[in-house]
């Protein structure tokens, strides 16, 4: 069996650091918010080439204290990919505000800078764009138009830690960026956990004090906040981590450089990656207008196999009251029907991916 990610092998690697890690929390005995938390925020907003990081308690946290520090909340309308994971979707839902989807450019499957200007109303507020897959939307054409209409931009990087546009990491083009360190991110905990990162230290002054129950001073209360704090043992193993997430994103990028190799010419359609940018390749995602019978005749062979994401979130239950129409947002649904993931991680070997290559051309095959 090849596995989809392999957890195990990834964090067995540094089973000593961890080790090393939990004892130094044992000791310390600071569990919230100490010195672990203040290391790995400094950690890793230099890594990120950004001034500020704010740890929180997930991704979704994330998404949800930047939008709330830059007081967006009812009545105001957010524009978000129409293909995303619905976090996205329903960040903007839980401060109030509506999510604006806006359709993919199909090749990357990340926004499409080209339809922002047509979805803007006067009660837009903020541009949230996705970095899909591990790879950096547009966000350069993205903040630019934003800026033209006095738009905040949101960005959701849970898939791109280390991406690069223009040679740039991804880490304060827009106002802020929100990170997730779920444990099968490039750069995951062994547990939830989050960060905003951004280049306004007043934005991150409010972020602060909004994850620590609107306080600054223990027991005074400033505004209404929420306890949304990175966890202390979970920052220690996060900066246990980070020094090998340069080399894990190289390994990613190895993989995905032979599947771009051995999968061209075969009826597929393949991502597509922009000059301006070096993915990370949190997911390689293909896609296929037989998806599912590929995904069966894959499991017979002992593949592990994904679908990021089944159901795009305009057709989630969640989302009935928008009302959207089937048919309304085509390349969304398309993608979402299409696309199946494959196994790719930074402890995969050669022989693992080659297997999957084959598998899948044999799968292919019997299909016609």
């Amino acid at each position: 069996m090849i596995p989809f990610l392999d957890l195990k092998a990834i964090n067995l690697r540094q089973s000593e650091a961890m080790h090393a890690a939990l004892e130094r929390v044992l000791q310390s005995g600071w569990l919230i918010l100490g010195q672990e938390v203040e290391q790995f925020e400094r950690e890793y907003a230099a890594w990120c080439e950004a001034k500020h990081c704010i740890g929180v308690a997930n991704g979704l946290d994330a998404l949800i204290l930047a939008l709330k520090a830059l007081d967006i909340g009812p009545g105001d309308e957010v524009l978000v990919p129409s293909n995303t994971y619905i976090a996205t979707w329903l960040a903007v839902s839980h401060v109030g505000a509506t999510p604006v989807p806006v359709e993919p450019v199909e090749g990357t499957c990340n926004m499409d800078p080209a339809r922002i200007a047509a979805a803007i109303t006067p009660r837009t507020r903020a541009v949230m764009p996705v970095h899909l897959y591990g790879q950096p939307a547009a966000i350069n054409d993205i903040v630019a138009i934003a800026r033209q209409h006095g738009l905040k931009v949101v960005e959701d990087g849970a898939q791109a830690h280390g991406a690069r546009i223009d040679g740039a990491r991804l880490g304060a083009h827009g106002d802020a960026v929100a990170w997730s360190f779920y444990p099968g991110k490039n750069l995951g905990a062994l547990g939830d956990g989050g960060a905003v990162t951004t280049n306004d230290p007043q934005l991150a002054e409010r972020i602060r004090v909004l994850r620590n129950y609107g306080s600054r001073v223990k027991y005074q209360n400033e505004v209404i906040g929420y306890n949304s704090r990175l966890d202390e043992l979970q920052a220690a193993f996060l900066r246990a981590k980070l020094p090998l997430l340069d080399a894990d994103n190289a390994r990613r990028r190895e993989i995905a450089a032979i599947y771009q190799r051995e999968l061209a010419g075969l009826p597929l359609t393949l991502p597509q990656v922009r000059a301006d940018v070096e993915p990370v390749w949190h997911l390689f995602v293909v896609r296929h207008p037989k998806r599912d019978a590929i995904i069966e005749g894959l499991k017979v062979a002992g593949v592990g196999i994904v679908v990021h994401y089944p159901i795009a979130p305009h057709q989630q239950q969640a989302y009935a009251s928008l009302n959207v129409p089937a048919g309304s947002l085509p390349l969304a649904e398309r993608i979402h029907a299409e696309v199946f993931s494959l196994p790719i991680g930074p402890t995969q070997t050669d022989a693992q991916t080659l297997a999957v290559v084959q598998a899948l051309r044999d799968v292919l095959r019997a299909l016609g």
